[in-house]
């Protein structure tokens, strides 16, 4: 026997099975490379596991909540999983910390101290950010990645932009400005 992503799904090891798994394996693939259909499938497969998961680990009326906001969370973050063979476990852990996260806000509400086995997890997670960044800075057109960049990461001032890009100080402010501004619409979405 040989076990799927998901332990709920034990499978024999046949020439239908293999193909199925390579199908699941195939669908994440793509789905981590940005293809909406196959995320889809992935999340949809993923759900009736979660929930299962998540009844063992959340406040019943809270279940439907942690595995909305952790399908959502995996679909944001599948980028960033390095192995493939982890997603069941990273899948996991998101549920878990939702819920966790979903049973620090009920005692905070009731002013019940938060115990040691529900307490957030401190981690920042800079890759993913450092990746957003350079998404938005690419998404910007040459002349404002060029003035973003000079202005924040070579830290020139408004004159010396102005010199460099032979503008206006109040063209230079502008193109400034609104090269932020299409970053972080950028951001946003």
């Amino acid at each position: 026997m040989t076990i799927s992503l998901f332990p709920s799904m034990l499978m024999a090891t046949s020439p239908a099975v293999t193909m199925e798994n390579q199908a699941w394996l195939q669908d994440l693939d793509a789905a981590r490379a940005g293809d909406r259909p196959a995320l889809e499938r992935v999340l949809t497969r993923s759900r009736q596991d979660l929930r299962r998961y998540a009844e063992h680990h959340c406040v019943v009326n809270d279940v439907e909540d942690a595995v909305q906001e952790s399908l959502f969370t995996a679909s944001r973050r599948l980028v960033d999983l390095r192995q493939l063979e982890c997603f069941a476990s990273w899948l996991f852990r998101i549920v878990k910390r939702e819920c966790n996260r979903l049973k620090r806000g009920m005692r905070t509400f009731l002013h019940e101290p938060i115990t040691e086995d529900i307490a957030a997890v401190c981690v920042i997670e800079h890759r993913g950010l450092a990746r957003d960044l350079a998404a938005a800075l690419e998404s910007l057109t040459a002349h404002y990645r060029e003035i973003v960049l000079m202005r924040d990461l070579e830290g020139l001032t408004i004159e010396e932009l102005s010199e460099r890009l032979g503008l206006t100080r109040e063209a230079t402010k502008a193109r400034l400005h609104r090269a932020r501004s299409l970053a972080r619409e950028y951001l946003k979405d």
